[in-house]
Formats: C-alpha cells, sequence, structure tokens
C-alpha cells in the first residue's frame, strides 16, 4: 500500500451550523455536476443505512442549530461520530435511520484533538451496528453516506474513489475559536457536503473503512475532495472513551463550564467576548474586552490553549481564573457547572 505525503490543505468542518458557520443549512447546496457519474460500488440503502443516525444539535449559547451523522457501533446505541459535530451543543438528539426513532443523547465522552466523540442513545437497543473494515488502497473504490445538507430522513451517498493516503488539514472551529488540526487522513473524491461528517466511508464490501470529516473548499463548485478518519484509529479512540480512560485530551462524562466566550489576543491570552448571564465567570468581575492569562497556573496564549487546559476538569471543580483588564491583573476561584461538550 503506498501513501501520498501533501502539505495540508484547506478544509471545511462538514457539521452544518446554520447562522454560526459559512456553511449553513438552506445556504449551501451541492450543483448536480459534483456528484461522481461512475456507479456506486455497492447499494449504500441496503448496506449502511440501518447502521445510521442523523445527529441534530442545538447551540443555546449561540442561537444556532447543527446537524451531522453518526455510525451505530454498539446495539445498545453507542454511536461514533466527529467531535465537531456534537462540540458546543447544548441540546442533542439523533434520529435512527434504521428503526425511524429519535432518541435523546448523552455524550460517553470526546477527543477534541481526535475529532472524534462517542454518544450514548438514551434507551436503544437490538440496533445493527456497522461492520468495521480495516485499511484502504489508492485507487480502492469508496462510498461515502452521510446526512448531506442536513436534510434528515434516509441518508445520502456518493461514490468515488481513495485518491491519498495520510494527509493533514487544519482550521478554525468557529464556535470555540480553537485551532484544529488532523493528520493521517484518507483523501477521497468523494462530493461530500456539510451534514456529512461523522457518517461512513464505506468499501466495495460494505465495511465501514473511515468516518467522514472535512472536505476541501472547492466542494461548493467541483465536487472537491473529501477527507476521512481512519476507521481503525477512530474505534482505537473510542475504545478509550468507552473505557472511561481520561487524559489531557480525552474527556469523559459531562464537561466543565466557565461561561466565557473568547476570542485570539495576539499570543498573549484569550480576549473575552462575551460573558453567559449568571455562569459560573460571571460573579468574579471579569469582563468583555478583559484578558484570560492564566488558569490553574498555566498560562493561557489563545483560545485553544485554554480548551485543552479545561479538558481534563469536570463541573464542580474549582480553578482559579486570573485575566488582564483595565485596572490590571486579577484572580478569582470558580466553581465549574456542567456546560456543552468543548
Amino acid at each position: 500500500m503506498s501513501e501520498r505525503h501533501h502539505r495540508p490543505v484547506r478544509w471545511s468542518w462538514l457539521a452544518s451550523v446554520a447562522a454560526v458557520v459559512a456553511l449553513c443549512l438552506g445556504l449551501v447546496t451541492a450543483p448536480a455536476s459534483a456528484t461522481p457519474s461512475r456507479p456506486l460500488p455497492l447499494d449504500p440503502a441496503a448496506t449502511v443505512t440501518p447502521q445510521i443516525v442523523n445527529i441534530n444539535t442545538r447551540f443555546g449559547y449561540n442561537a444556532a442549530i447543527g446537524a451531522g451523522t453518526g455510525i451505530v457501533i454498539d446495539p445498545g446505541g453507542v454511536v461514533l461520530t466527529n467531535n465537531h459535530v456534537i462540540s458546543a451543543a447544548t441540546d442533542i438528539s439523533a434520529f435512527d435511520v434504521g428503526n425511524g426513532q429519535t432518541y435523546a443523547v448523552d455524550v460517553i465522552g470526546y477527543d477534541r484533538n481526535a475529532d472524534v466523540a462517542v454518544l450514548q442513545l438514551r434507551g436503544a437497543g437490538g440496533l445493527p451496528s456497522a461492520a468495521i473494515g480495516g485499511g484502504v488502497a489508492i485507487g480502492e473504490p469508496v462510498v461515502a453516506v452521510g446526512n448531506a445538507g442536513g436534510g434528515g430522513g434516509a441518508p445520502t451517498a456518493v461514490g468515488g474513489r481513495v485518491v491519498a493516503l495520510n494527509q493533514s488539514v487544519s482550521a478554525t472551529d468557529t464556535l470555540t475559536g480553537a485551532d484544529e488540526r488532523l493528520g493521517g487522513l484518507i483523501q477521497a473524491d468523494t462530493a461530500i457536503r456539510p451534514g456529512d461528517s461523522g457518517g461512513p466511508l464505506v468499501n466495495n464490501a460494505g465495511q465501514v473503512v473511515g468516518m467522514n470529516t472535512a472536505a476541501s473548499d472547492s466542494y461548493k463548485m467541483s465536487g472537491g475532495q473529501g477527507f476521512a478518519i481512519p476507521i481503525g484509529h477512530a474505534m482505537g479512540v473510542a475504545g478509550a472513551i468507552r473505557a472511561g480512560a481520561g487524559s489531557n485530551t480525552v474527556h469523559i462524562g459531562p464537561t466543565a463550564f466557565l461561561g466565557l466566550g473568547v476570542a485570539e489576543s495576539g499570543g498573549a491570552g484569550a480576549r473575552v467576548q462575551r460573558i453567559v448571564n449568571n455562569g459560573p465567570a460571571a460573579a468574579t468581575g471579569i469582563a468583555p474586552g478583559d484578558t484570560v492569562v492564566g488558569i490553574d497556573g498555566v498560562a493561557i496564549n489563545g483560545p485553544t490553549g485554554m480548551t485543552d487546559v479545561m479538558v481534563p476538569h469536570h463541573p464542580g471543580d474549582t480553578i482559579t481564573l486570573r485575566w488582564r483588564g483595565g485596572d490590571g491583573e486579577r484572580s478569582a476561584p470558580v466553581q465549574l457547572g456542567e456546560g456543552p461538550p468543548a
């Protein structure tokens, strides 16, 4: 199996988030010519559809809604998806395409650096789970399946071929301001669209070989390229999450909530853009325009660093928040609340 190594490409998250990102539901459509004309190597409806859920999200702190896709990996209702599909969501539900039922969702855990999240459908049981495959070769036919455009219902499927392996992509999460970079990705000429994130990339045998994650910006005009996390890597991360193996990158259970929206500040901290009313940090006196410079003695140089420091914490933990404002530098203890996934 040969590999190609390219420079990082400009890419776009494939979770559709209305009123927040440029790839908005109802605003992004793929032209008819974007779908490859080659025949699909398998019948996605018969093979993959029963193993997929459409994920719907609400972002209460941003007045937005979103959509993505998930893969059932356990009959008890355990679902694999991208972390960016559920990141910052205050409400998550899933429509199981196989049985037509809608489930409330609990987040078992996530790894933001790997862009992997594991969900539990409340009350689910006896669901068909995906057939997990192995590696892929350049030139191999594949089908990308997902909730393209966030329209719900039966998933869409586009065929293509693997064109490169071990690819790297990078982007900025519009909701958190954190920088994201992924490596080791499968690149295929599948015209995937917003809403496909978390859906399966399937081989000719009907096995899931990857999880759709990103697309080059050119998908809007010419079909572009799709990128998927190799399923072996995604399942390895999911296994650690399900085992409760928390770390500096893997978060297990409910997410700690500080109640601050921050942005870059030239590498000199995280500038406060908004404060959630009655949120944990509101009582400290920190104000919009101030800059967070430290948490628990760890220097903060931007939103990404702030997110990283918060990953190991849980609701109820007390941290020491340090910030700089017009009256100089201050610090205060903050007891963290429960909030949306990071």
